[in-house]
């Protein structure tokens, strides 16, 4: 082959490579930027009511749950008196929003229209991340120095804790089985719970990439996404067997993970300024393909997939307002 040639085949390469990230990229649109003037501070997780359009917002650093208009783009108002609320769910067949906050623990259920609050439990300290199993109308909450509170939905009563070796982080429940997945980054380890034995079943390690916060889960194919911050890695592991089958580079301080069955991809919103993009070939095959630009400090935000979108909180930095932005997924 000679040198002309080579040049030629390499040429075309790179500029296919390069136009198909630009594709990816492009086929993240930012439908839609809601500003949320005079919130100062971290923001945390989200939540959506899906039929009324509305999504809930923790502004943790700022002490309230902001509520937004979707359809009119903007802030209906302000949920106040909280202390640093970190986990947010809203049930609508309850029509019931539960909050979930640092100071105190103390976990808030509000009535999902006038937003009155109803009742209150106490976890003592660091009411975090908050999953709901609809088909046992359970509500799990991860609290303090190594608890998940156990609730039930209807009447707001707690009914069960596990223990843990340290505070979880995120958490994902199987829905063909009856495990939880447990992030407990200070023990360094993952933690899987027997939801009907209520107790730790096994640890899993997450082969030196350490700070392991946010988490997703493709329960068809049985893997785990993990987003570990020193380094800043996506571990895969087989939910079968525990074991790593991947990990891949991503950008610093990832907060929020997300995996679009539909597409097969993992999103890692990343505190760095940027979403990340990992392509799922098959369970055992991953790529970091491209990334999309955000702003500084933008690592919390919520995947709808039937919206085809990704939503993106970004505090107030500098010049930058504090704003959620709706990037619609159109490939």
């Amino acid at each position: 082959m000679n040198f002309f040639l080579l040049q030629c085949i390499l040429l075309i390469a790179y500029c296919g490579c390069i136009t198909a990230a630009h594709a990816e990229k492009e086929a993240f649109k930012l439908e839609q930027t809601i500003r949320l003037p005079g919130v100062e501070g971290r923001i945390d997780h989200f939540a959506l009511d899906p039929s009324d359009e509305r999504l809930f917002v923790c502004a943790l650093g700022n002490n309230t749950v902001e509520v937004m208009d979707l359809r009119k783009g903007e802030r209906m108002r302000s949920i106040t008196g909280l202390g640093a609320p970190q986990g947010v769910i809203y049930i609508p067949e309850l029509d019931r929003l539960f909050v979930a906050n640092d100071k105190g623990g103390i976990f808030k259920i509000y009535d999902g229209k006038s937003f009155q609050q109803i009742s209150e439990l106490n976890f003592e300290d660091d009411a975090d991340n908050v999953r709901y199993d609809d088909a046992t109308r359970k509500i799990y909450v991860g609290f303090g120095s190594g608890g998940i509170a156990v609730v039930n939905a209807p009447d707001g009563k707690q009914i069960g804790s596990i223990k843990l070796s340290a505070h979880p982080e995120a958490f994902e429940l199987e829905k063909n089985g009856k495990r939880i997945f447990v992030n407990v980054p200070n023990s360094r380890h993952v933690a899987v719970i027997d939801r009907e034995k209520g107790e730790v079943v096994a640890t899993w390690k997450t082969d030196l990439a350490f700070g392991n916060f946010p988490m997703a889960l493709d329960d068809a194919n049985h893997r785990l996404f993990i987003g570990c911050r020193l380094p800043p890695k996506l571990v895969v592991l087989n939910t079968e067997t525990g074991e790593v089958v991947a990990k891949v580079d991503i950008s610093g301080d990832p907060d929020d993970v997300f995996y679009d069955n539909k597409r097969r991809r993992i999103y890692a919103i990343c505190g760095a300024g940027m979403i990340d993009i990992v392509e799922q070939t098959d369970p055992n095959t991953y790529a970091a393909s491209s990334k999309v630009d955000t702003a500084d400090g933008a690592r919390t935000g919520l995947f709808v997939s039937e919206r085809d979108t990704l939503f993106v909180a970004v505090p107030h930095r500098g010049s930058q307002p504090t704003e959620v932005r709706a990037y619609h997924i159109e490939q």
